[in-house]
């Protein structure tokens, strides 16, 4: 438990991350100007050793010597953060950004009741748009997308059929950037660990449609991130992913 409330708490899920590009991500979020806590949960099967970020006084690092996923390591602070922050961020190791857009993004969170979590507009490092909200999928979506096949249906899923330079209510936001507050995000008891990796952010998504509040994107601010798709790189993340898919569509339909 953190010994004094701040305005945000943030969670970064390492595993055996570049250091340079993990360092863009920490110094994003320690620059703002908001009271905080950035929360590091390390699944690496080595600890990281950067004394300068390991010895800030917002810091807390946690070493887990083993994978335990990406949705239980970041549920592991849901008990430092309750009731002690008012918005909490689930942040991807691989994404940078202007530390002021925190307080822009809080304050939309403040202005509506109704919202449980906002995600600004996501770039990918040569600046070209990122298409991070979703429709929710079928089977056959998570398919097809795999395969590259009928283009016009993924593409109808990513809402690029609308402006997204406006902001609006998606179904489902990409786990990069994921701006919670932080009560909800308690209230749903953060991310479903039956996902070891994949899908655990459309499944939060659903289960704040759950409370009857609502996710905003937001792209009057941007975030960039890297976006590796290592599922379709590696044969293991592949099962990860396959194996999440059936979890979801057991669990949601």
């Amino acid at each position: 438990m953190l010994n004094q409330n701040i305005n945000i708490s943030a969670a970064i899920v390492l595993y055996n991350e570049e250091e340079e590009e993990l360092l863009q991500a920490i110094n994003s979020f320690l620059s703002s100007k908001l009271t905080k806590k950035l929360f590091l949960v390390d699944n690496s099967t080595s600890k990281f050793t950067n004394a300068t970020i390991l010895n800030h006084p917002d810091v807390v690092y946690i070493f887990n010597n083993r994978n335990l996923g990406f949705g239980r390591a970041n549920n592991l602070v849901i008990d430092s953060i309750k009731d002690v922050s008012e918005f909490h961020l689930i942040l991807n190791p691989d994404t940078k950004f202007d530390p002021n857009i925190l307080d822009e993004l809080t304050t939309e969170l403040i202005k509506n009741e109704d919202l449980a979590l906002i995600t600004p507009a996501i770039k990918f490092p040569d600046g070209s748009h990122q298409y991070s909200v979703r429709k929710y999928p079928s089977f056959f979506d998570l398919i097809i997308r795999k395969l590259g096949v009928f283009k016009s249906r993924i593409h109808n899923k990513e809402y690029r059929d609308i402006d997204l330079s406006q902001p609006f209510y998606p179904d489902a936001v990409h786990g990069s950037f994921m701006l919670f507050k932080t009560e909800d995000f308690v209230a749903v008891d953060g991310f479903d660990e039956r996902y070891f990796l994949y899908l655990e952010d459309i499944d939060i998504c659903k289960k704040i449609d759950t409370l009857g509040k609502k996710k905003l994107f937001y792209p009057k601010v941007t975030v960039t991130h890297a976006l590796k798709k290592e599922s379709s790189k590696k044969l293991k993340l592949f099962f990860y992913h396959f194996s999440s898919a059936i979890q979801y569509f057991l669990k949601w339909l």
